[in-house]
């Protein structure tokens, strides 16, 4: 929980760790940036206005490196707020004040999606090998001939997801939505960068597979052929 508000944080710790969270509270953007780099946490409660920085530029920062389900907690109403936290990565979105019953039943609710997407990529990838490419479901690495392609969270679930769906063309919008699991709003440069980088490590580590670009389609993973 990342919220400079000293009075807010402790009522808000101790009603999740009443509701048997294990809690970690940062005061500061510096703060969180240093729990974030020995911890994995399953959820994050985000405050927008801190003394080092706005958080909405902290959840595009660290949305790459961490699986966690983001929560902004702000007094930030207006609507094109909420917009620019969801679409920088955010998971979802409380307006200040808000009721301790509601914050607990958003971590529920966080916690059991965490959990399911855990299990459907694992059901998913029961056999997970394609070509060379081999995956390592519960550590979150992917390997090319036995080498780490050295994906980040989000690379590694993207690249599960042309996985899963070899040989068939999928749209920017349906890639989108499988990775992130909410409808695309207007995030295709940052969809491309990924596939981009994906593409470049895929090509680096020999692999098997590439990612198809299909003009006006969209993308498909498929076994590369010499021509």
């Amino acid at each position: 929980m990342i919220e400079d508000n000293a009075k807010l944080n402790e009522i808000n710790r101790r009603a999740l760790e009443g509701g048997g969270y294990e809690v970690l509270t940062a005061t500061t953007l510096a703060q969180a940036r240093e729990y974030l780099s020995g911890a994995d946490p399953d959820v994050m409660l985000l405050d927008v206005v801190l003394p080092d920085g706005e958080g909405f530029d902290f959840c595009g920062e660290v949305r790459d490196r961490t699986g966690a389900h983001i929560i902004f907690l702000t007094s930030r109403r207006e609507h094109e707020d909420k917009l620019k936290g969801l679409s920088l990565g955010g998971d979802d979105y409380i307006a200040k004040p808000f009721k301790l019953d509601e914050l607990l039943l958003r971590v529920a609710s966080a916690m059991r999606r965490r959990e399911r997407e855990a299990r459907m990529l694992k059901s998913a990838l029961a056999a997970p090998v394609v070509g060379n490419l081999v995956f390592d479901v519960i550590a979150g690495h992917a390997y090319a001939g036995g080498v780490d392609l050295l994906l980040t969270k989000t690379e590694f679930a993207m690249l599960s997801v042309f996985a899963q769906n070899e040989g068939k063309t999928m749209s920017m919008e349906q890639i989108y939505e499988k990775v992130w699991k909410r409808p695309m709003l207007d995030d295709k440069r940052s969809l491309r960068k990924y596939i981009s980088e994906i593409r470049a490590k895929l090509k680096d580590g020999n692999c098997s597979h590439i990612i198809r670009n299909t003009y006006g389609v969209g993308y498909c993973f498929e076994r590369e052929t010499d021509d």
